[in-house]
């Protein structure tokens, strides 16, 4: 079936905090894949606040003489944090910065154009990407983790449906089209779940949301890899083999939202302002978990970042890990031309490493690792304006 496609719903950016609901379901007997059954769930380390970080000044010191104004574009997946940081720096510094929320796909696009001083993508670029740029090399610089979550419309269902790789990769695939499936019925043995058809829902823009959601479909889902071929099962953009379309998680979650049957994948907070329901997701561990801050934060737990610090973080080892848990990354150049730009620039990204990261859980998203904070930090510092460092 050839996919339709859902024009951009408004932007929910309303705060909304995870309940302390159970989270996570212990082992079922069929690993990773087909119709196994649930058992009882183990209290949720969601909510517990997980363990206090102390964030030590960035040591960056604030550079006179900034542009009163920056432009940024790209992913949705942030926006509605990026939203906050850019009112909170406005009121701090007095320096306005316009984001345009349309998807990591046009935020590879713009910055590569020079079009914006930064772009903002939840994939890193590929090498063609990069090596494509008009401004020389691109630096990577990762600001939050966040989850990408099933989420559903299910008349008289709440979070907490169960899903392994397996089975959502069938979904997306057309393998599994009805509710009452016994792959679906198995992992939800008490849900009694109806015979109503499944209303796949996903992106139709180039997206970071699908490269996490569908780079996870890849590590779990040999049924997925197998749909769409290898190679071509990952990425920002894939050839749905069924569902309907929506432009950014806005749009996404507005299909879902209004669609009886439907299934999507959406940034936690856009499900969680919509008072949407999601789903468990069992992870390596054999656990169902369920997506919040400090599940997400555990998946990063003991990750080797590289140097260039373009990673995934799908399909994490943890035993409390919520396995589709992704970063999202500022893209700026490395060598900037424009003095008062540059200087304004590298206000913000220190001002998000130190103040951002304090408020990045009220809406929901995971703060850095004390680790990546530090990666990213010496990611700002390599900045230069006409080849000289701008941080001493």
């Amino acid at each position: 079936m050839r996919p339709r496609f859902l024009g951009a719903a408004t932007l929910v950016a309303a705060v909304a905090v995870v309940a302390g609901a159970c989270g996570s379901n212990s082992k079922t007997s069929g690993g990773t894949t087909g119709a196994t059954q649930a058992q009882a769930k183990p209290a949720s380390i969601c909510g517990s606040g997980g363990t206090a970080q102390s964030l030590a000044p960035s040591g960056i010191t604030k550079l006179v003489g900034g542009a009163s104004s920056l432009s940024g574009a790209g992913a949705t997946f942030p926006a509605p944090l990026y939203s906050l940081w850019t009112s909170d720096f406005k009121t701090a510094e007095g320096v306005q910065v316009a984001y345009q929320s349309i998807g990591s796909g046009g935020g590879v696009q713009q910055i590569s154009a020079q079009t914006v001083d930064f772009g903002a993508s939840d994939a890193p670029m590929k090498d063609t990407e990069t090596a494509g740029a008009k401004g020389g090399p691109i630096l990577h610089i990762p600001t939050v983790f966040g989850a990408v979550v099933p989420t559903y419309h299910l008349s008289g269902r709440k979070s907490g449906l169960n899903f392994t790789g397996e089975v959502l990769g069938k979904i997306f695939a057309g393998k599994i089209t009805t509710w009452n499936d016994p792959e679906l019925t198995g992992l939800n043995p008490d849900a009694k779940l109806p015979s109503t058809p499944i209303a796949v829902v996903h992106r139709s823009d180039g997206s970071g949301t699908t490269s996490i959601w569908t780079d996870y479909l890849t590590k779990t889902s040999p049924t997925w890899v197998s749909a769409l071929g290898a190679g071509k099962s990952a990425g920002k953009d894939v050839a749905w083999p069924t569902g309907i379309g929506g432009k950014g998680n806005e749009g996404v979650s507005g299909a879902v939202n209004q669609t009886d049957g439907a299934l999507g994948y959406v940034e936690l907070q856009y499900a969680l302002a919509q008072s949407l329901p999601v789903g468990y997701v069992q992870n390596k561990a054999g656990k169902f978990i369920q997506p919040c801050v400090e599940t997400v934060t555990a998946a990063a737990q003991g990750f080797s970042f590289p140097p260039d610090l373009r990673f995934s973080l799908t399909d994490a080892p943890g035993t409390d890990a919520y396995p589709i848990s992704g970063a999202t990354w500022l893209l700026v150049y490395q060598n900037q031309k424009d003095p008062a730009k540059a200087k304004a620039l590298v206000n913000f990204l220190s001002w998000i490493m130190d103040s951002g990261q304090k408020t990045a859980s009220t809406l929901n998203y995971a703060p850095l690792s004390p680790d990546l904070r530090t990666l990213a930090i010496a990611q700002i510092k390599k900045i230069t304006l006409n080849g000289t460092p701008l941080v001493q």
